[in-house]
C-alpha cells in the first residue's frame, strides 16, 4: 500500500534555469546529477503490490512534491460540498420516505457538520490570495506557512467523504424496491442541474453518437466482414439502413462494430442479496450512403449467437422494449470498458508509470524533466486516492458496477499491462481501428478535435526538443534518456516502449505522453458528469440477465434493469465529482505551490516568440477552430477544447 505523504514543507520545484544534457556537463556536474537522481530514487520507488491493482507498477509512496495545491483542494472541496447540498435535498424526496426519526437526526447532524466544514473551507479560501508579486524567498516562506492549510483541507476532504458515506449508507438501507421510474431518477437532481441526456437518452441517433462523441470513442472499429458469431442478415441491415445493402456498405468501408468480448474477465457480483449482471454484447453501426453519421443497425446481447438473437431497431410495440433492453445492455458494457480500460488503465495508470520513471531517471536539470513533470501534477495523489476510495472493496465501483470488485480490478490490471505505447498513439490507433478516414466516417468529433490538439502538442514538443538536442547523435548520447526509456519499458511495464534513437522519435514519444496525460484524459473523464452520471442512460451494472429474445418485453421490465435509486445516487455523486474539476488548463505551466510561479525559467523557451508562446498561440487557434466547428455541428463536442483540458491527470 501507499505510504502517506510527508507533511514537511519542501522547496518549491520549478523547471531548470539552464537545462542541460548529461553528456554536456562537466565531471563535477555529472556527479551532482547522479547524486540528485539517487536521492530522488529513495523518494520514488516502484511497487507492484498495491492491493487494489496487483501487478501494476505504481509509486510505493507519495512524496510531498506530489501533494495537490491549495487551489486544487479548494476546487475539489467546493464540488464535494455542492454534492452534499444535492444529497440533502434528495433525502427528503418521497422515494426515501421510509426514514425513521433517528435516521433523519443522524443525517441532520451530518449536514450540520458539512456546514461547519464549508465555513472552514471558505475561511481558507479567503486567506489564500493569488498575488504573483512575490519574490522567490517569500515564496519559500509562504510554502512553509501553507502546509498547515493543506493539512486542514485534507482533513476537510475526509470529513466530506465521511458525511456522504453516512448519508448514503442510511439511504441504501431504507429504499423501497418499487421506486424505479425515469422521473424518480431525474429527481435525484435537486440542486444540481439535470443533464440533457436525461431527456433524450432513448434516442437511437444519440445511442450511435455516443460511440464517436461520448465517454468511450476508443472501441468502435471499421470492418469489412460481419463476425461469424454475429449473423446480421442482409434483410436486417436493409431494414435499418434504408436504401442500402450490407455487401455494398462493407465494401465501401461504412460498417462499424463494437465488440465487448474483453469483458469476459468480469464475474457477476451481488449487492445486498441482489444479483448484478455484466454483459459482453456486440453492436453494429453504419453510415448510410451519402450520409455522415453512424446509425444503429443491430445488437446481440452476448457473444453466443445461439443463445442471444440479433436485435434490431423498431418502433413496433412487440419489439420496441426488446430494442431498448439491448441498448441498455450495450451501455452497461460500455461503462465498464470505459472506466476500467479506457479511463483508469489507459490514462491514469499509464501516466503514473511514466511519471515514476521520469523522477527516477532524469535529473531535474534535464530538459525533459522540465517539459514533462507538470503533466504529472496530481497524478500519483489521485491514483492513490482512487485505490482507497473508488476501486476499493466497498467503494462506489464495487456498489454500482456489475462485476465483483476483484474482477473489476483484474480487468483494469490486464488492460494496463496490455497497453501498447506506440499502437495507442492517436494516428496509429485510428488506422488500426479503421476509423481515420473522414470520407468514410465524416462525423467523428473526438477524432477530428483530437488531431488538432495532438498536432499542437507535437509542434510544441518538436520546438522544445530541438532547442536542447542538436541532432540524433545528441539523442543516442543521452544516458539519462536511455535509462528513462528502459525504465518505462522494464520497470513500468509499458508494452512497446523501445529505445529512443532520433529526435523525431523523441518528439512523438513526448507528444504521446503529454497528450495522454492531458487531452486523452479530458476526453474520457469529463463526459462522466454530462453523460454518465444519469444512471438510466449509462451505468456500470445490469440488474436482470441479458434478454434472449426481442419480443415480449415492456417498460417495467426495462426499468428493472436499472440500478436501485440509492446506487443511482452513488453513481451520480461520484461521477459529478470526477467530471467537475477543471484544474490548470493545457499550456498554463505553473508550480504547484503558492504563488504559482511560472514553471519554465529558460529564457529560450519563455521569450515572447519562443516555443512556449507559440504553443499557447497554437492552442488558442485550436480552441477557435473547435468553437467554429461546434457552431456547425448538430451537437457540440466540447471535451477537447484546450481551455477545458487540464494539463495533467489530476482528478
Amino acid at each position: 500500500m501507499y505510504s502517506p505523504p510527508s507533511s514537511a514543507a519542501t522547496t518549491v520545484k520549478r523547471g531548470a534555469s539552464h537545462p542541460s544534457l548529461p553528456q554536456n556537463d562537466s565531471p563535477e556536474q555529472k556527479t551532482e546529477r547522479e547524486q540528485q537522481i539517487s536521492n530522488t530514487c529513495e523518494q520514488y520507488q516502484w511497487t507492484t503490490e498495491v492491493e487494489a491493482l496487483p501487478g501494476v507498477p505504481l509509486a510505493k509512496a507519495m512524496p510531498s512534491d506530489d501533494d495537490p495545491s491549495i487551489a486544487w483542494w479548494l476546487d475539489v472541496l467546493h464540488v464535494g460540498l455542492d454534492i452534499i447540498k444535492n444529497i440533502a435535498a434528495v433525502y427528503t424526496q418521497p422515494i426515501f420516505s421510509g426514514l425513521s426519526a433517528a435516521e433523519k437526526e443522524i443525517i441532520d447532524q451530518a449536514l450540520h457538520v458539512a456546514q461547519e466544514v464549508s465555513n472552514a473551507v471558505d475561511a481558507i479560501r479567503l486567506k489564500h490570495t493569488l498575488s504573483k508579486d512575490i519574490t522567490d524567498l517569500e515564496a519559500e516562506v509562504h510554502q512553509a506557512e501553507q502546509q498547515s492549510d493543506i493539512d486542514q483541507l485534507k482533513q476537510h476532504d475526509n470529513e466530506i467523504r465521511d458525511i456522504i458515506d453516512i448519508i448514503m449508507d442510511i439511504l441504501k438501507a431504507v429504499e423501497t424496491a418499487d421506486t424505479r421510474s425515469i422521473e424518480a431518477y431525474r429527481n435525484l437532481y435537486q440542486t444540481t442541474p439535470v443533464p440533457a441526456i436525461a431527456y433524450n437518452f432513448q434516442d437511437d441517433d444519440l445511442f450511435a453518437r455516443l460511440r464517436i462523441a461520448g465517454p468511450n470513442p476508443m472501441l468502435i472499429k471499421g470492418i469489412d466482414a460481419v463476425p461469424d458469431n454475429f449473423p446480421v442478415s442482409a434483410e436486417q441491415y436493409a431494414a435499418a439502413i434504408a436504401g442500402d445493402d450490407l455487401t455494398t456498405a462493407l465494401a465501401d468501408g461504412r460498417v462499424y462494430l463494437l465488440d465487448y468480448a474483453e469483458l469476459e474477465i468480469l464475474a457477476a457480483g451481488v449487492w445486498k442479496g441482489q444479483a448484478k449482471y455484466v454483459y459482453q454484447p456486440m453492436a453494429l453501426f453504419a453510415v448510410p450512403p451519402g450520409g455522415s453519421s453512424l446509425k444503429p443497425v443491430a445488437i446481440q446481447c452476448g457473444q453466443d449467437n445461439n443463445q442471444y438473437p440479433v436485435v434490431t431497431p423498431t418502433t413496433a410495440s412487440s419489439g420496441k422494449w426488446g430494442w431498448e433492453l439491448a441498448k441498455f445492455v450495450v451501455q452497461v458494457a460500455d461503462c465498464n470498458y470505459h472506466e476500467l480500460f479506457v479511463h483508469l488503465a489507459d490514462t491514469h495508470l499509464v501516466s503514473e508509470a511514466i511519471a515514476v520513471a521520469t523522477r527516477r531517471n532524469l535529473a531535474n536539470k534535464h530538459p525533459l524533466w522540465s517539459l514533462l513533470v507538470p503533466h504529472f501534477e496530481g497524478t500519483l495523489f489521485i491514483n492513490n486516492l482512487a485505490t482507497q476510495t473508488l476501486i476499493n472493496k466497498g467503494g462506489p465501483i464495487d456498489a454500482f458496477f456489475g462485476g465483483t470488485i476483484t474482477s473489476s480490478q483484474m480487468a483494469a490490471v490486464k488492460a494496463r499491462l496490455s497497453f501498447d505505447f506506440y499502437d495507442k498513439m492517436l494516428h496509429n490507433d485510428m488506422a488500426k481501428r479503421a476509423v481515420g478516414d473522414s470520407t468514410k466516417l465524416p462525423d467523428f468529433p473526438y477524432r477530428d478535435d483530437a488531431r488538432l490538439v495532438w498536432d499542437a502538442i507535437h509542434d510544441w514538443a518538436q520546438q522544445y526538443i530541438n532547442v536542447y538536442y542538436a541532432d540524433d547523435d545528441a539523442i543516442t548520447g543521452d544516458t539519462e534518456l536511455a535509462d528513462w526509456a528502459k525504465s518505462i519499458a522494464c520497470e513500468g511495464h509499458v508494452a512497446g516502449f523501445t529505445a529512443i534513437t532520433s529526435r523525431e522519435q523523441l518528439v512523438d514519444v513526448c507528444t504521446m505522453i503529454i497528450f495522454t496525460a492531458s487531452a486523452q484524459h479530458a476526453a474520457v473523464n469529463f463526459p462522466q458528469k454530462s453523460l454518465m452520471a444519469f444512471a438510466p442512460a449509462i451505468t456500470g451494472g445490469g440488474w436482470t440477465a441479458a434478454p434472449t429474445e426481442q419480443q415480449g418485453h415492456d417498460k417495467q421490465e426495462w426499468l428493472n434493469y436499472m440500478p436501485p435509486m440509492s446506487l443511482a445516487l452513488v453513481q451520480q455523486s461520484s461521477l459529478i465529482l470526477l467530471g467537475s474539476v477543471y484544474y490548470r488548463p493545457l499550456g498554463e505551466y505553473q508550480t504547484n505551490r503558492f504563488p504559482y510561479q511560472q514553471w519554465f525559467r529558460d529564457a529560450v523557451i519563455t521569450e515572447s516568440e519562443g516555443p512556449l508562446a507559440r504553443f499557447q498561440a497554437g492552442l488558442r487557434a485550436v480552441e477557435a477552430r473547435i468553437i467554429a466547428r461546434n457552431k456547425q455541428r448538430m451537437h457540440p463536442y466540447t471535451y477537447l477544447q484546450p481551455s477545458l483540458i487540464p494539463t495533467s491527470t489530476n482528478i
